[in-house]
């Protein structure tokens, strides 16, 4: 089951902090409850992308893209992801998440977020894109960032960024069966 109460902490906390501007970055505290590992005794890495969820609630509280999407119309999904589990999470161990905005084009919402541990190692690390969703179709970022903050540009992607968004143009669609 979604973790809806742990939603609306990170929510409520949000509320608490000061506002953000599209692009800074959010930074919030997590907590691997028992019910996040796995048969290992880790994160379980179906958990960790629902984590990420949690620091993009937190994220668009403070950067006013919640009361975009809602006074728009809009909602937000993601629609791709790249995500790379490099240190263990284990039950109890608090990490702290960063997320931020990459950027935009004309299809999708860039994010980048990634966890670190008390040591200051970074455990987790995710690039997604997210599509913005007027009723049940995909429109272009630029109607949702109008309504965010007029007149707001993206800033050019990194060149690592660039390089994942023109390797899955390349990717076919529907893939293969065989």
């Amino acid at each position: 089951m979604y973790p809806f109460i742990r939603a609306f902490y990170h929510m409520a906390r949000a509320r608490r902090m000061p506002k953000l501007t599209p692009f800074e970055t959010h930074v919030s505290e997590h907590i691997c409850w028992p019910w996040d590992i796995d048969l290992w005794m880790e994160l379980n890495n179906g958990r960790t992308l629902t984590l990420f969820d949690m620091g993009r609630v937190g994220r668009f509280m403070r950067d006013g893209s919640r009361e975009a999407a809602k006074e728009g119309g809009f909602g937000l999904a993601v629609a791709g992801a790249s995500v790379r589990y490099r240190k263990r999470v284990t039950m109890f161990q608090k990490v702290k998440m960063y997320t931020k905005t990459v950027g935009y084009d004309d299809k999708f919402l860039y994010l980048e977020q990634s966890m670190w541990n008390s040591k200051d190692e970074c455990c987790n690390h995710i690039l997604l894109r997210a599509a913005v969703l007027d009723g049940r179709k995909m429109v272009a970022p630029q109607k949702f960032i109008d309504v965010l903050q007029p007149d707001l540009q993206s800033p050019p992607f990194p060149a690592w960024v660039q390089a994942w968004i023109d390797a899955d143009n390349t990717r076919p669609w529907p893939p293969s069966r065989d």
